[in-house]
């Protein structure tokens, strides 16, 4: 047996370190020693904080999610490590897993999948993110020459916002109530707009701010017969919309995208692991390592935890270091 450190939210709005024993790797398993995880600060801040609904307690757990919603909880996807036993084929590479923040894990052999050579072990931590904007292409289907608005210029917005520039012709317009965002719009080959300044002649418009604010801004945004991909996750927070307006007299559509299942469009012919592997290759693009804004210790996770949950540090994506964790 091994011990390693793990983070949990013990309860609602605090988080604690904690020491835990590992399980004896088996022949189909493979025991990976942690390197770098990343803060998803969208869900983990609603997490942190206890806001999950009850109602979503179940479909919102992670792969490897210790303990229940609210707390306590061991919770996260964001893992790059090194797999010290296992396979001949994965020992001694560098994989993604959707493993919580914990120094070392032992999990079945095909829950991780190996980063591509010239993908830095610090941005592959990115991949469950861009995974998620892979999605909402697919759901998005945006087609060339399309004026396209993605509002939220957070770690999801900015990943969706970098793919679609990657479609040939389009105009794609990063949007924001931060500022401070443009440059990293620019870092990402998009335009950067605040709300007031949004062009009303979008063909699509992706809403990643997790705001009611935002998603009244997309529906404004797009164009007659136009359609809004909602990307946010509201966690227990209601959201009212004006659509006794002009919402049915320009035929306007709002239509979920989720990570927990491949876009209908793709379903038939691509598996997780396929969103998965696509978007570690896309991480060979140096321009994502704009998102990763901050890094801190492990041993810092739980303060760190708390000030990004509440809005005190300005990070898009902050990196844990646990190479001396073990």
């Amino acid at each position: 047996m091994r011990e390693a450190v793990a983070f949990w939210v013990d309860e609602p709005g605090a988080g604690v370190l904690r020491p835990q024993r590992l399980p004896r790797a088996g022949e189909r398993d493979v025991l990976v020693r942690t390197r770098w995880t990343g803060v998803s600060r969208g869900t983990e801040s609603t997490v942190f904080l206890g806001r999950v609904p009850a109602s979503e307690r179940e479909r919102m757990r992670a792969p490897f999610q210790e303990g229940d919603f609210p707390a306590p909880v061991k919770y996260g996807y964001l893992n790059v490590g090194v797999v010290e036993q296992g396979p001949e084929h994965v020992r001694g590479r560098t994989v993604f897993t959707l493993f919580p923040h914990q120094s070392a894990f032992v999990v079945p052999a095909d829950a991780v999948v190996p980063v591509p050579p010239g993908v830095p072990a610090r941005r592959a931590v990115l991949a469950g993110t861009v995974e998620t904007a892979v999605n909402v292409l697919w759901d998005a289907a945006p087609l060339v020459g399309d004026r396209v608005a993605v509002v939220g210029a957070g770690m999801i917005g900015c990943c969706i916002a970098r793919l679609l520039h990657g479609v040939p012709g389009t105009d794609v317009v990063l949007v924001d109530v931060d500022p401070s965002r443009e440059e990293v719009a620019e870092r990402l080959g998009v335009r950067f707009a605040q709300p007031g300044d949004v062009p009303r002649d979008r063909d699509v418009v992706v809403h990643a701010s997790g705001s009611e604010a935002g998603l009244r801004l997309a529906l404004e945004s797009v164009t007659t017969d136009g359609e809004v991909i909602e990307a946010s996750w509201y966690g227990d927070r209601p959201v009212t919309l004006t659509l006794g307006a002009d919402f049915h007299s320009r035929g306007l559509t709002i239509r979920a995208s989720r990570v927990g299942a491949v876009a209908q469009r793709r379903r038939a012919t691509r598996t997780p692991r396929d969103r998965l592997a696509l978007a570690l290759e896309l991480l060979h693009d140096a321009a994502f390592d704009a998102l990763l804004t901050g890094s801190s210790s492990w041993r810092e996770l739980p303060a760190v935890m708390a000030a990004l949950a509440h809005g005190e540090v300005a990070a898009l994506c902050h990196t844990i270091d646990w190479e001396d964790a073990t």
